[in-house]
């Protein structure tokens, strides 16, 4: 299967350290590990990414975001992708999944019960939710790919679905320390 296309957030320029890092680098260890958590559920990725503190800049972050997604487990890779909400549900009053999957808000009710059968069908051939970086895209496109998707062995689609973790980690941390 050919690599992803790069994402927007993937293709910036370097950021000098603002007050969002120097946030995240000043914190002490409990505050770096809810603002970590915030990004990921997988603890191996939040102690990784909190003990490589201080950063200098965003790249070097984004490098050890990467570097920490690299190395997940398959029960620490379990654990980031049940931090997620399924692709076409937010969690209600979970502001982050609510903006991530804002390009289901006013899907079609037909459309929404193709996501949910698509859905229960790949939670039932993998074992864990369909996770796709959902930032900028439609319900339909969403369930174009978890369609795609469920062709996969099971090996592969944990890859891409690292690989989704990793971009979704990376918009999250933009946010986290570009705010």
């Amino acid at each position: 299967m050919a690599d992803p296309p790069e994402t927007p957030s993937d293709q910036h320029l370097p950021a000098p350290a603002g007050a969002g890092l120097g946030r995240l680098n000043a914190a002490g260890p409990g505050d770096a590990l809810k603002l970590l958590g915030e990004v990921c559920a997988s603890r191996a990725w939040i102690d990784t990414v909190a003990a490589r503190r201080p950063y200098r800049d965003t790249d070097e972050l984004f490098a050890a975001s990467d570097l920490a997604m690299a190395g997940l487990t398959t029960a620490d890779l379990d654990e980031a992708m049940a931090g997620h909400a399924v692709i076409g549900k937010p969690r209600a009053g979970d502001a982050t999944s609510e903006r991530e999957q804002a390009g289901v808000r006013g899907a079609d009710g037909d459309l929404l019960a193709e996501l949910a059968d698509a859905n229960r069908e790949y939670f039932d051939r993998f074992g864990h939710v369909f996770l796709i970086c959902a930032t900028g895209k439609g319900a339909a496109e969403m369930l174009a790919a978890l369609r795609g998707r469920l062709g996969n062995d099971a090996a592969a689609e944990r890859e891409i679905a690292r690989e989704e973790l990793r971009k979704i980690n990376r918009i999250r941390l933009e946010k986290l320390v570009l705010a």
